[in-house]
């Protein structure tokens, strides 16, 4: 910042911190350094209260302070806190208190500790308030409904006296090979660099004001970088990218987010071109604060500095290349504990040091943490049940408008006396399979399967609601009007299962997605096409003089539950109806059971591409070139692709003009509400996603399509409506075009299923 623009208030602070810092010694600067303690041993349940653990009380003497704690609150398999062990909802702002004041304590500064919880989809602490995987997230192209879900999430972890929040939001799925493909928002880097800095401002506020009101958490982004690029879709492997790729894809949703002013970055585990990423100088220095001016705090994920020393052979090697790379703060690694006698073989390090402290200190500054802090980080009065109430509210919301129709069929089935429905498939009474990875052990109350969610919905009506189990005969499927089938994937664990020391699956596991799972073949996993095929048989073999009201066989409906994009080919060729969730979340079932009657409409959009197969992964919508029409065995390799599905309505296309505005480009797209067939006449509004996708030539660079803007439109049917989306000059044209070049764009305007394609100049030509 220059000396002439800078506030008193900005000075004032980096006057105390340069005292700050000064004023430590050398173990206290390293103990704020280090996030080495698991949380949640750092407390125990005692009677009817809590008390701090021995284990705490040497981490804290060990550095006469502590730098942050990590997972206080977590509960899940790995952790093995529940409801009998576990920090109670209604107690952890009085543990919280206990813990902070334990630590200003002991510094000598009265430094307080950063409580770090994970909240990849909402916090992962008993009756924590749960939201739709990313994915979700990412189906729904909802920035504003997902900031406010956010804003909520974090309201109520500030109330709890959580500090900072670790919120998967940088990793793309470019292989759905990848276990951990439902904690990213999308395989567009566009879509989930918008969702990335949503969620920022949701959780922090613009300019991080909720986070200085007490208000608000900060937000810890994870991964940096390319991440997703692992191959084979293998989880922590090598990303093979070079700097443009790097930059065009995988460095954009980090880059939003850090404009939008989140306090915190995750260095992923993974090397890119062979340099891990948590010792990468040029990215987490060169890129991160030099180039784009972030001024928070990189964290190393779990153990990923303790993985350097199989590279360089020692651990105060391995922490001095994370420190001096950029890393502030260490996450259970031990390397970190071992900087003082890295101090001690190489001097230099005490500026990298002090720079690292001064970083931590700065976020701590900003939450109340520091000596000077009248109310001590503590955060405003907030009544936990009404923001939880709202947080849930909001996360039905989100998976209501995240689910996608890829076939309407029937659909929707109104309620009605008499109707019979039959509901089956493995998880179709199983509410963990709604939640994803990274969540703690509900109460039975807290969430609803699928089949428990339409006989609550169907019931008062007067429609048989039966579920069963296995392979559905015939018999069973007398007088059915429906045949709902629940299929698809879990990232569900048990507390018996093998655990890494990261908290990653590491064994034998009923999970088919999530960290650690990572699969070779993307199809249904436990043989579930043929238990499709089977029931179709079945429900084709119901004769006429059995069949529901109307006479005919029962419909077939598949309901897929998943985390990562399977071949579908085999539900697509069975069922009559298909319709897709990402992981929905606690209210996942009530929110489907509302779309298949038809209280509500489907509005989500595919936010990755459908393989059709797995042989052709990976398969991108936004390749520099089609992988159709390349493999003689497969020649359309993919069933759906970004932006796909449909709902209960249609919007068409009427028309679209485009204008150059301040270098860029303004796109007026007219559009129309159109009525749909099926077993029930729609009579609400019809919503789509408009897109401007750009394929910008002039370099020599072969450019891939962008998703250069987009927004919802919502119209009824007959309704006109005009949508108006800008390209800036930097996303419409390339900078630097080659000598002799004519520098144009592809512009193509997708509404729904119909797309038309113009190409444009700088001075918005008409099309040629």
């Amino acid at each position: 910042m220059p000396e002439a623009t800078r506030a008193p208030a900005h000075d004032a602070t980096e006057a105390r911190l340069d005292a700050l810092v000064a004023g430590l010694t050398l173990r206290e600067k390293v103990g704020q350094l280090n996030q080495r303690l698991l949380g949640w041993q750092a407390v125990e349940r005692v009677g009817g209260g809590y008390r701090l653990t021995d284990t705490f009380h040497a981490e804290v003497e060990r550095w006469g302070g502590l730098g942050a704690l990590y997972g206080l609150f977590r509960a899940d398999a790995w952790s093995g806190r529940d409801w009998e062990t576990g920090v109670l909802p209604q107690d952890r702002a009085e543990v919280a208190a206990l813990v902070a004041d334990a630590v200003r304590a002991a510094s000598s500064h009265g430094i307080g500790a950063l409580v770090v919880e994970e909240a990849p989809h909402g916090h992962q602490a008993l009756g924590g308030p749960l939201l739709p995987t990313n994915l979700a997230v990412g189906s729904a192209w909802d920035p504003d409904l997902f900031a406010e879900a956010a804003e909520a999430v974090s309201a109520l972890l500030r109330a709890d006296g959580v500090h900072l929040a670790l919120v998967s939001a940088l990793d793309l799925l470019r292989d759905p090979r990848w276990g951990r493909s439902e904690e990213c928002f999308s395989e567009d880097p566009d879509l989930s660099a918008a969702l990335a800095a949503a969620l920022v401002e949701g959780m922090q506020g613009t300019d991080r004001a909720r986070v200085r009101a007490g208000e608000g958490v900060g937000v810890v982004l994870k991964h940096l970088a390319g991440q997703g690029e692992g191959v084979g879709g293998r989880n922590g492997h090598s990303a093979s990218l070079g700097p443009r790729d790097l930059a065009a894809l995988h460095l954009r949703a980090a880059r939003a987010g850090v404009d939008a002013g989140a306090l915190g970055l995750m260095a992923a585990y993974n090397d890119i071109d062979g340099i891990p990423c948590l010792a990468n100088a040029g990215l987490l220095t060169g890129t991160l604060r030099d180039d784009w001016g972030f001024d928070g705090l990189v964290m190393a994920d779990g153990k990923a500095v303790d993985r350097l020393v199989e590279i360089l052979g020692e651990p105060r090697a391995a922490a001095a290349a994370a420190l001096s790379a950029g890393v502030d703060l260490s996450l259970w690694d031990e390397s970190y504990t071992r900087l003082e006698e890295a101090v001690d073989d190489d001097p230099a390090l005490h500026g990298a040091i002090d720079a690292a402290c001064r970083r931590v200190l700065r976020v701590k500054a900003e939450l109340g943490l520091l000596g000077d802090a009248v109310d001590g980080g503590r955060p405003a009065a907030r009544d936990r049940v009404d923001l939880a109430d709202r947080a849930l509210g909001l996360s039905e919301a989100l998976a209501e408008r995240s689910a996608v129709l890829l076939r309407r069929g029937p659909l929707p089935w109104a309620p009605r006396e008499g109707a019979r429905w039959v509901v089956a498939g493995p998880h179709a009474d199983l509410a963990t399979s709604l939640l994803g990875d990274y969540v703690p052990p509900l109460r039975p109350d807290e969430a609803v399967s699928v089949a428990q969610a339409l006989e609550g919905r169907l019931a008062p009506d007067g429609a048989d609601v039966a579920l069963v189990p296995g392979v559905p005969a015939a018999d069973d499927l007398r007088g059915a009007d429906v045949v709902v089938a629940v299929v698809g994937g879990t990232s569900h664990r048990e507390p018996d299962e093998q655990f890494a020391d990261n908290g990653a699956s590491a064994g034998a596991t009923a999970a088919d997605c999530g960290e650690g799972v990572d699969r070779a073949d993307l199809r249904l996993p436990a043989g579930q096409d043929g238990f499709l095929r089977r029931l179709r048989g079945e429900v084709d073999a119901v004769d006429a003089g059995h069949a529901g009201d109307g006479g005919r066989r029962p419909w077939l409906v598949a309901v897929v539950v998943a985390g990562r994009p399977y071949d579908l080919s085999g539900v697509l060729a069975t069922a009559d109806a298909v319709l897709l969730a990402w992981y929905p979340g606690p209210r996942g079932g009530r929110a489907l059971a509302r779309l298949l009657v038809g209280d509500a409409q489907p509005v989500g959009r595919l936010p990755v591409t459908l393989p059709a197969g797995t042989g052709v992964v990976p398969a991108r919508w936004n390749e520099r070139m089609t992988p159709d029409g390349v493999y003689h065995d497969a020649p359309t390799a993919a069933l759906a692709t970004v932006g796909a599905g449909s709902g209960y309505a249609d919007v068409g296309l009427l028309g679209w003009r485009v204008a150059a505005r301040d270098g860029g480009l303004v796109v007026e797209v007219d559009v129309l509400g159109r009525a749909a067939g099926g077993a029930v006449a729609w009579t609400g509004p019809a919503e789509e996603v408009v897109r401007v996708v750009v394929r910008r030539r002039g370099s020599l660079e072969w450019t891939r399509p962008e998703l250069a803007a987009f927004a919802r439109v919502r119209v009824r049917p007959g309704e006109r409506a005009t949508v108006v989306l800008t390209v800036p000059r930097d996303r419409a044209f390339v900078a630097e075009p080659a000598p002799l070049a004519l520098v144009e764009t592809d512009l193509t305007v997708v509404v729904g299923t119909r797309s038309e394609r113009r190409t444009v100049a700088p001075e918005a030509a008409p099309a040629r």
